[in-house]
């Protein structure tokens, strides 16, 4: 009995060292020790809480951005679909319409900006890169349109804004933050629905080898489409609890989300060109960029070298990516 709780414990040991994640996961635990090396206050409590308020957002986006780069796809356009669906949810609220429906039009908007941006990758043929270059600004354009380019403020005196207000505000037992429990409980969806559904399993399989996955019946075109709806709802999922922390939006917000977005889901092991990766490594990168950002932030980095850092480390993980792919091209 024992030696095989052994050999089982042995052999779990051995997957998790060879999974795509382990080597993300052992480099945000040095960062974590880095951290409290470097500076004392990184360790206290409401410093890591902070933490998990920050990284809330962009993780939201990060988890439906896992879906289209394992499709083999990407998605450029999550920044405007951000301050889209804020702007709705802001203009509905500013209106006077009920908060819980205002923010019911925020997140449709991001759906049908979602399902607009996949239609046109599936029926038109044109490379995704594309289509959501465009509509970054077509969606951008129009949350300026919709709002003539003013910024919306939302007032406590207003109905509803103060219970809105908790959504993005509000902490559990005044100590978690909302934002970051949002954040927990849209992860543990992606987990399911990616490892555990047909879903999860037909986004691999179209991800790998598109032709292979239509030859079984597989609806390709029907599995990139979910992608992005699924891509534009988190989008708005994170713009409504933005719009509900600062109770401020406008037209620009958002902007260069996408990169930190794509950063986060390829630094968690996700393959650029699609067919391998995980939600967990998603939320393991997603933790890395955060406590990178704030170790600078601690020790005074300015904002300038921050962006210099970045952008090294996402080079090195897709660097990192495209040596074991050719690892196991040689094998």
């Amino acid at each position: 009995m024992t030696s095989t709780i052994a050999i089982r414990t042995a052999t779990s040991a051995r997957s998790f060292l060879h999974a795509r994640e382990a080597g993300v996961l052992a480099a945000l635990v040095l960062l974590f020790v880095l951290g409290a090396v470097l500076s004392p206050s990184f360790l206290q409590g409401g410093n890591l809480l902070s933490v998990g308020q920050q990284i809330a957002q962009i993780g939201i986006m990060a988890v439906g951005a896992t879906f289209v780069i394992i499709n083999g796809e990407i998605d450029l356009s999550v920044g405007s679909i951000y301050a889209l669906a804020a702007i709705s949810t802001g203009m509905a609220i500013a209106a006077g319409v009920a908060w819980p429906v205002a923010v019911l039009i925020g997140l449709g908007a991001g759906v049908i900006a979602g399902l607009l941006n996949g239609l046109a990758v599936v029926l038109l043929g044109v490379p995704s890169f594309i289509v959501t270059l465009g509509s970054l600004s077509v969606f951008r354009g129009v949350a300026l349109l919709i709002s003539d380019g003013a910024p919306i403020s939302l007032s406590s005196d207003q109905p509803g804004v103060a219970e809105f207000g908790l959504l993005g505000q509000g902490r559990l037992f005044g100590i978690i933050p909302m934002q970051f429990l949002f954040f927990l409980f849209v992860a543990a969806i992606g987990v399911v629905l990616l490892s555990r559904s047909r879903l999860g399993f037909n986004t691999y399989a179209v991800g790998g080898n598109q032709e292979a996955a239509r030859l079984v019946g597989i609806n390709v075109k029907a599995v990139k489409v979910s992608a992005f709806v699924l891509s534009g709802l988190t989008a708005a999922i994170a713009g409504v609890l933005g719009l509900s922390f600062l109770s401020y939006v406008q037209g620009v917000t958002g902007t260069g989300l996408e990169l930190t977005v794509i950063s986060a889901v390829i630094i968690g092991g996700a393959a650029l060109f699609g067919g391998s990766g995980t939600m967990w490594g998603t939320v393991i990168g997603v933790a890395f960029i955060g406590l990178l950002q704030n170790i600078l932030n601690i020790n005074g980095i300015s904002s300038f070298w921050q962006t210099v850092i970045t952008g090294l480390v996402i080079v090195a993980a897709v660097a990192a990516d495209t040596w074991q792919r050719r690892r196991k091209t040689k094998a």
